[in-house]
């Protein structure tokens, strides 16, 4: 069973990002302060459930949090900072949104620039011990996946409705075939290589 927060002392936010491995889109990260009755129900890592599990608990985790935000650092913005920064940076976008200022921070990963005036905790596979964090890894895939559905529409030829910029067999390939949209990441690159690499492990 997951535990509510990494510490109980002070007022702490979980926070996760979604996208971090993609070829196109942003990344996207989310802080999400619960309170300390919160009922956890089904809520786990992200990836672990299903596409209308996550829809159902996004809306309890809005309804039900102290505090929650969403935020997001664009392709471009990736392409200037690296991916790694611009995942901190978006997860800086977040806390700074809050509606209620924490005392602390648990991170997921092991990786965090230091946010300034609160201290935090870096957890690895953190969306899978504690509550906050699994909260935030909810409201950061879904509310990209929202995003990545939207502009699909611009460019289905992509199959971001499915893959969601991920980079799958079917997005490679149309992105060898059609070249690169306005929305991918210029500094990740897609090669013949790759993509056989990519259809060895998938296989």
């Amino acid at each position: 069973m997951l535990l509510n927060s990494y510490q109980n002392e002070l007022i702490e936010a979980g926070c996760d990002e979604a996208g971090r491995g993609c070829l196109a889109g942003p990344v996207f990260a989310a802080a999400v302060i619960l309170p300390p009755d919160f009922i956890p129900g089904m809520l786990t890592d992200s990836k672990k459930l299903s596409h209308k599990q996550r829809d159902v608990l996004r809306l309890i985790i809005e309804k039900e949090a102290i505090a929650w935000a969403v935020a997001e650092v664009d392709h471009l913005e990736i392409d200037k900072i690296n991916i790694l920064n611009a995942s901190f940076l978006a997860m800086h976008r977040a806390i700074e949104k809050l509606s209620l200022k924490p005392q602390y921070l648990s991170i997921d990963g092991n990786r965090f620039k230091a946010y300034p005036e609160i201290p935090h905790a870096c957890i690895v596979k953190g969306d899978g011990k504690y509550l906050n964090i699994a909260a935030a890894s909810i409201l950061a895939k879904t509310h990209r996946d929202e995003y990545m559905t939207k502009i699909a529409e611009e460019y289905p030829i992509y199959q971001w409705k499915k893959n969601k910029g991920y980079p799958t067999i079917d997005h490679r390939n149309a992105a060898l075939k059609h070249g690169l949209s306005p929305y991918h990441r210029k500094t990740f690159t897609i090669s013949q290589p790759q993509l056989a690499l990519f259809s060895e492990i998938k296989g």
